[in-house]
């Protein structure tokens, strides 16, 4: 049931609660925050939103610097990890303009939001489901260092095998690489404070379906959440990223969602389960279909392998995101689609049978990501999909019922494959994107933003000489 002032405004007399927090994403995907005392959320809060200069969080410049915030009162939490009693909240951004505030267009949510209108403007389907899958690592201990000369990264957990000739912190059960899935107690020693993630994010709204240590053997995890509305699932990344975090930081670790901390280590992505729906029922399903799937689930994959290139750009958005997409760790390089193989970049679940269940996933995006830019992203690509009834049998990109990574190697070359790196994600995105401004979902001047910022980032960090060069060419 949507909420009130008058219930917030209860909520915050019960729990004594003293500070209201709000917190607003930046273009990259991180949420920033500012905080008022509790007694000044009122009707004029949520009437006329508290302004904040938005030249600040990375976006295209626009005429009017000069922002609103406006609550949303369904988000509101108690925020666990401050000291001062705190309701947390997030919301969307508005630009100041007569005769009344109008939405900014590049704000992440209000990108998100729009996707959906257009879907629904379409006649396609008025839902889309999604399922994210969060992997990332826990380590006891990260340093690194940039200065231009001493430059370094130091990772430990006492997990690793390498730790198991240690005298302290080492009790025998370590993990060797790649040998890390599913593990138990004792040598899962992750196993509670992940625990007290799961009913954290419960706590938040978020559903989880289940977690477990994931393959890599030096502290990788996954936690996997239930099926739910695109929008509130993109709220709730934002929100697993903000919680995993902090529970991290409080058992005296450290979390990180990089797609590659650890080159011999398998990559953590984020891969995101899609379904649709109109009128309540699933248009994904079709009982005669290849894996059960109906003709525009099909062309909705049709549209994703048909841009996968290009939105590369918004669903890996940093340079390390291409040192996970590599064969041999279980990530997708090929642009394809199959019943269940994890090389290919699209996999049919074979264990989701039921209509209301019936889906694929999209294996490519990692939590680098901005969450609303990226499955805003993939529901434009879908969408093209099946307004142009893009059959991806047709264009060969499969059924691949076979492991892609051992094809010989005149088979592979027939194959398409995604960015190699950042550099490849950008250009395609700039050679494609109109599916994205369709309907004024991705402003024309927001995505030149993102090009610009990424490509200025990969530039400098292909500037930067590298430790491993050291290694294989100092004394040449």
């Amino acid at each position: 049931m949507a909420k009130a002032l008058k219930d917030i405004q209860e909520l915050i007399r019960s729990k004594g609660i003293k500070i209201v927090d709000f917190k607003l994403t930046d273009i990259d995907g991180r949420w920033r925050h500012l905080a008022i005392p509790a007694e000044r959320l009122t009707e004029s809060t949520m009437e006329h939103g508290i302004g904040f200069d938005g030249s600040n969080y990375g976006y295209a410049p626009v005429e009017n610097s000069d922002m609103v915030f406006i609550p949303v009162l369904d988000s509101a939490v108690i925020d666990p990890y401050c000291e001062v009693p705190t309701l947390s909240m997030i919301g969307d951004v508005r630009v100041i303009a007569l005769p009344e505030n109008k939405p900014f267009d590049q704000y992440p949510r209000n990108v998100a939001i729009r996707a959906l209108e257009y879907m629904k403007e379409q006649g396609i389907a008025d839902q889309m489901i999604i399922g994210p899958e969060y992997e990332f690592y826990l380590f006891d201990k990260v340093q690194y260092n940039t200065d231009y000369y001493n430059m370094f990264t130091s990772i430990y957990t006492s997990q690793a095998g390498y730790a198991a000739g240690e005298v302290d912190n080492n009790n025998g059960y370590q993990v060797q690489p790649g040998a890390g899935y599913h593990n138990s107690l004792p040598t899962d020693i992750r196993n509670d404070v992940r625990s007290r993630m799961c009913l954290a994010l419960e706590d938040w709204g978020v559903k989880v379906k289940y977690h477990h240590p994931e393959v890599g053997g030096s502290g990788q995890m996954e936690i996997e959440v239930e099926l739910g509305d695109m929008l509130e699932l993109a709220d709730g990344t934002m929100t697993a990223k903000y919680v995993i975090k902090n529970e991290a930081v409080q058992e005296g670790i450290t979390a990180t969602f990089m797609p590659k901390p650890l080159a011999a280590e398998a990559g953590s992505g984020m891969h995101v389960h899609m379904l649709l729906r109109k009128d309540g029922k699933p248009i994904f399903y079709d009982e005669n279909g290849y894996a059960q799937l109906s003709e525009q689930a099909h062309w909705f994959m049709g549209g994703l392998l048909t841009h996968a290139r290009a939105i590369c750009a918004i669903t890996n958005p940093s340079t390390n995101s291409y040192k996970r997409l590599i064969p041999g760790f279980e990530a997708p390089v090929t642009i394809g689609y199959a019943m269940s193989n994890r090389s290919a970049v699209i996999r049919i679940p074979a264990y989701a049978k039921t209509p209301d269940a019936k889906r694929f996933e999209l294996r490519n995006p990692d939590a680098t990501c901005n969450p609303y830019y990226a499955y805003a992203a993939i529901l434009m690509a879908g969408l093209d999909g099946i307004k142009n009834k893009i059959d991806p049998h047709a264009h060969g990109w499969g059924p691949f019922d076979c492991n892609l990574y051992n094809l010989p190697e005149e088979e592979k070359a027939k194959l398409t494959g995604l960015p190699a790196t950042l550099d490849e994600a950008i250009a395609a995105l700039e050679q494609d994107h109109d599916f994205l401004t369709a309907g004024g979902v991705f402003p024309e001047r927001l995505l030149q933003q993102l090009i610009a910022r990424n490509r200025k980032v990969a530039d400098k960090i292909t500037r930067q000489p590298h430790p491993m060069e050291f290694a294989m060419y100092y004394d040449l």
